[in-house]
């Protein structure tokens, strides 16, 4: 497919750009969506450019289409992108859909109807390289510059780069969504792939639990001698805090190697703390306080040792293990028949509930979430059988 040559695209820095993109949304039936954030920047990320693209006319060319950059850092609210997206039947284009839709969710409330994640559907047509930039490459020719990928999405202005490499995220998903489109149908799945975009419309991200942050969660933590866990928590408590304060990623405070070696040699002086290979810039800014924190950690009680969480198989019975061991080799073999990972024919979770639940009919096979339509049809029978039905 020839896409004319990528153009400018168009910044909406203003309130009337902002109408005029969304009288023009309106008219389409579709638009891919991306966005990009300061994680690498922020302790508490925030969303900081959100890319939108669609067809140029009412006809649906997809080798003619305007590109949008809005900057949400200069809009107290979206709530005219957000009302679009839920009022009218839109179909929106994504990659790897499932974290743009949580935070779009918890930041601006969106809500999205009809859904195509072209990396599911890559995945469900069995394609092994399944990232953006490869695929883009591989079907469009088109090199992302990967130094963007790091880049700080939270200053203005942003660069000439940046732009373009934000651009390029959409530019080409509409054109892919129809590559995808025909070669999803012309293998039969079409059907399946459209189960699985429906599902994704579901999410919420009030559902979803976000783990406590602990300083067991990091490597060097668990690498460390007994002794020296309770000075690291000590300075992984205190770098959290003051990368809240200054909302900065805690590594750029300090890395979690320099955290295990001062916990492990623990020094006594500023010396000593440079020789740990901290800079003159970091020692002359906490190196008193760091140097406080590890006396203090010497005498405190060692911290207790984490206890894992058990795998959720491990809470099975006997016999509803076995169900799900069975399940488990038989969605190994349609996986490998099909060409895909086997998470595309279930995920584990859905599987336990199927062993958890050992339906006897396809009626009760379809109360378990996860299992829609196609897959019922298509799946439920084995099942069944492998579950003695």
């Amino acid at each position: 497919m020839n896409l004319r040559r990528v153009g400018n695209p168009v910044l909406v820095y203003s309130q009337d750009t902002f109408e005029q993109m969304l009288h023009h949304l309106s008219e389409q039936p579709r638009l891919a969506l991306d966005t990009e954030s300061d994680s690498l920047f922020s302790y508490y990320a925030k969303i900081c450019l959100i890319q939108i693209t669609t067809y140029t006319h009412p006809d649906g060319d997809p080798t003619q289409v305007t590109d949008y950059l809005v900057d949400p850092l200069r809009f107290s609210r979206l709530d005219g992108l957000a009302a679009l997206l839920r009022e009218k039947e839109v179909e929106v284009v994504m990659h790897a859909a499932e974290n743009d839709i949580l935070v779009l969710q918890r930041e601006y409330d969106f809500t999205f109807r009809r859904i195509f994640d072209t990396q599911l559907a890559a995945r469900i047509l069995g394609w092994r390289r399944v990232g953006l930039a490869a695929i883009l490459e591989e079907h469009f020719g088109v090199v992302s510059n990967k130094r963007m990928q790091r880049t700080n999405w939270g200053k203005r202005p942003l660069t000439p780069e940046q732009i373009a490499y934000a651009q390029m995220d959409t530019h080409y998903l509409l054109a892919l969504r129809e590559l995808l489109a025909s070669r999803l149908q012309a293998s039969n799945r079409w059907e399946e792939a459209q189960e699985a975009f429906q599902q994704l419309t579901q999410l919420d991200f009030r559902e979803r639990n976000t783990p406590e942050r602990t300083f067991w969660q990091t490597r060097e933590a668990r690498q460390l001698p007994r002794e020296a866990t309770g000075v690291f928590q000590a300075l992984w408590e205190w770098r959290e805090r003051e990368a809240q304060q200054q909302d900065r990623p805690p590594f750029k405070v300090l890395q979690n190697q320099a955290l295990a070696r001062l916990a492990t040699e623990q020094p006594t002086s500023l010396a000593g703390l440079r020789a740990c290979g901290l800079s003159q810039h970091q020692v002359r800014r906490y190196g008193q306080t760091l140097l406080s924190l590890i006396q203090q950690a010497r005498s405190r009680p060692l911290p207790p040792l984490p206890t894992s969480a058990p795998r959720p198989e491990e809470s099975l019975d006997a016999q509803t293990l076995t169900r799900f061991d069975a399940l488990r080799q038989w969605r190994s073999n349609v996986a490998a028949e099909r060409g895909v990972d086997p998470d595309i024919v279930f995920p584990n979770t859905v599987l336990l509930e199927i062993a958890r639940h050992a339906p006897s009919t396809l009626e009760e096979l379809a109360e378990v979430e996860g299992v829609g339509p196609w897959k019922l049809q298509t799946y439920g029978p084995a099942i069944l059988q492998i579950l003695g039905n």
